[in-house]
This record gives C-alpha cells, sequence and structure tokens, in this order.
C-alpha cells in the first residue's frame, strides 16, 4: 500500500460513533447546510418502508438532520412507492423527472435524475433493500461533510456476512474491483467498501461527475472524484452490519462486466470491441447460451443539462 494511503486511513477513516447526531445538528445548524437522502428503488417493498420509517424516526423527528427524503421509483411493479409513501418519504417516479431523455435501465440512471429530484447541498445515497437497517447509516455518511469542510465524499464501510458467514458478502468487490484499483488507482486501495451504495457528498461534486448508468456508477463516481477533488478530500466512515439481499453467481458476473467496462472507460476512453457476456444455464438437454448488453451508457455531469442549469438560477 502507498504510503499516501497509509496516511490517509488514519486521517479519513472513521467511526460513526466519532460524531453523534446531536453534535451533527450543531454543526448543520451552524454551517447552514441542507442534507438530502435519496433511495434508488425497484421492487423493494418488503425494506423500503422500514428504511424510511427509520430516518424519519431518528433523523428527522428526534435530531433534524435529514431535510428531504425521497425514494427513486424506477419501474416498480410491486407496492415499493405505496409502501415508500405511507412511511413518510417523497416518493418520484423515475420517468417523471427529465422527461424529455428517455430513461434506460439501471441504478446509476436513478442516481444521476435524482440531482433534479432533490435540493440538498449534501446528497447521501441509500440502497432501498437493506435488512436490520439502522440510521447510523445515514448520519456516518453525512458527518463528516457537515463537521469538516475539506471532505467531498463519504463512502460507507462495514461487515457483509453472506448467509450465516461473517464477511464472505461483496464478491464483486473482492474478485473485481479491488484488484482493479490495487492496480490501476492504488490511491483509492484504502476503501474498505468501494462498491457499496451506502455514500454521501456535496452536490457541488455531483453535479460535475459523469455517472455510469448501471452497476459501474458506484466505481465511475469514486474514481472521477479522485480525480477532481483529490484523495484527501474523499473520506470513509464504519457503520456497523449490512445484511441485504444476495444476487446470484450470474447476476454477479453481469455487475462485474459492467464494472471493468465503467474501469475500462476511465482507464483510456477506448471503444469495447463486444460490450456484451455471454453466460450459461443448465438446459433439459444441455448448457444453453444466454447474452446480456453490459452498462457502456454514461450519463454527463448535471451542470450540462439545460433544466438543471435553469433550476439553479431560479
Amino acid at each position: 500500500m502507498l504510503e499516501e494511503v497509509e496516511r490517509w486511513l488514519s486521517r479519513r477513516s472513521w467511526s460513526v460513533a466519532d460524531r453523534p447526531p446531536a453534535r451533527l445538528a450543531e454543526a448543520k445548524r451552524a454551517g447552514g447546510a441542507s442534507v438530502s437522502v435519496v433511495l434508488p428503488a425497484l421492487d423493494e417493498e418488503g425494506t423500503v418502508g422500514e428504511i424510511v420509517a427509520e430516518i424519519r424516526r431518528e433523523l428527522m423527528e428526534k435530531v433534524p438532520l435529514v431535510d428531504e427524503l425521497v425514494v427513486i421509483d424506477s419501474g416498480s411493479t410491486d407496492r415499493t412507492a405505496e409502501v415508500a409513501a405511507a412511511a413518510g418519504a417523497k416518493v418520484v417516479r423515475r420517468d417523471e423527472i427529465l422527461p424529455r431523455v428517455p430513461a434506460v435501465p439501471g441504478k446509476g440512471e436513478v442516481l444521476w435524475r435524482s440531482l433534479l429530484a432533490t435540493s440538498g447541498d449534501i446528497v447521501a445515497f441509500v440502497d432501498a433493500d437493506l435488512r436490520e437497517f439502522s440510521a447510523d447509516f445515514v448520519s456516518g455518511i453525512v458527518g463528516p461533510l457537515l463537521t469538516d469542510p475539506d471532505v467531498a465524499f463519504v463512502k460507507a464501510m462495514y461487515d457483509r456476512p453472506l448467509g450465516e458467514a461473517a464477511g464472505q458478502g461483496g464478491r464483486v468487490t473482492e474478485l473485481m474491483a479491488r484488484p482493479l484499483l490495487n492496480m490501476h488507482w492504488p490511491q483509492l486501495a484504502g476503501f474498505v467498501q468501494p462498491l457499496g451504495g451506502e455514500y454521501a457528498a456535496r452536490r457541488s461534486l455531483l453535479e460535475r461527475l459523469p455517472f455510469p448508468v448501471g452497476y459501474g456508477v458506484e466505481l465511475g463516481l469514486l474514481v472521477d472524484a479522485l480525480h477532481t477533488v483529490g484523495l484527501d478530500a474523499l473520506a470513509q466512515v464504519d457503520v456497523g452490519v449490512r445484511k441485504h439481499r444476495h444476487q446470484d453467481g450470474q447476476a454477479l458476473g453481469r455487475m462485474a462486466a459492467a464494472i471493468y467496462r465503467t474501469a475500462q472507460l476511465r482507464l483510456a476512453r477506448g471503444h469495447l470491441v463486444r460490450p456484451e457476456l455471454t453466460q450459461f444455464e443448465r438446459g433439459e438437454h444441455a448448457f444453453v447460451p444466454r447474452t446480456y448488453a453490459v452498462d457502456t451508457e454514461e450519463r454527463p455531469p448535471m451542470t450540462s443539462i439545460a433544466e438543471y442549469a435553469h433550476r439553479r438560477v431560479a
């Protein structure tokens, strides 16, 4: 590990306990920054309500830390929108944001559009499939942004159990993202959960970054944030244990392919000859090939979007 990263780990890695919510509320009042929390959601009726209720209870009612809690529904066929609204979130449908630009499937697409559906100076993203959710996930990642003006981007770090096995989650991180970062962006080798879906940043940074539309969004934002504001403006906070729904092996393969593509673009901005991934499933008589497109599209920095610029002027 680079000496620079070792120094960064000692300066920019914290525990959620280092900044109690009451202290953060005082810092928020003193600094005048507003906080938006965004949950991208697709068919998450079983978990989204508990997450919304916890954030409202702990960080909006008990302590005035979060100003805006928004669930962006990207086409759910279950009761995700209804459950989220009943729990107290503002629900916005993905296709209603920037309707002149046709939406494409993908988490990054939802996060990119959320900048137009929120107004906070600090924007925190939280996945909507978390179980046994704690408000620490939010207070942890917004804390450094409220207390240290030099910090611009904060990732959550945590243990990720896989079933009953402790620390075995994050398979794509260990098999794809961590090797890529260590080899090509060694300054980012200190991040415990580089692909984690819980992170917060200043709007002034997010609006300047391109957003990969799919699974590559977390790696893309992290790498681009490094190049935009430098390592010392990045941080991570330990928030405990993250429990969520795990993908099967083939879904993880598609995720890994998208992440590799995102890295490839940032390494060379080159052309991928075949942006597809073929996987195999056992059929009745033989293995059957299934081919999937790899996410290759990226959305431009939000500052280049006329509607966003107009809103800021207004």
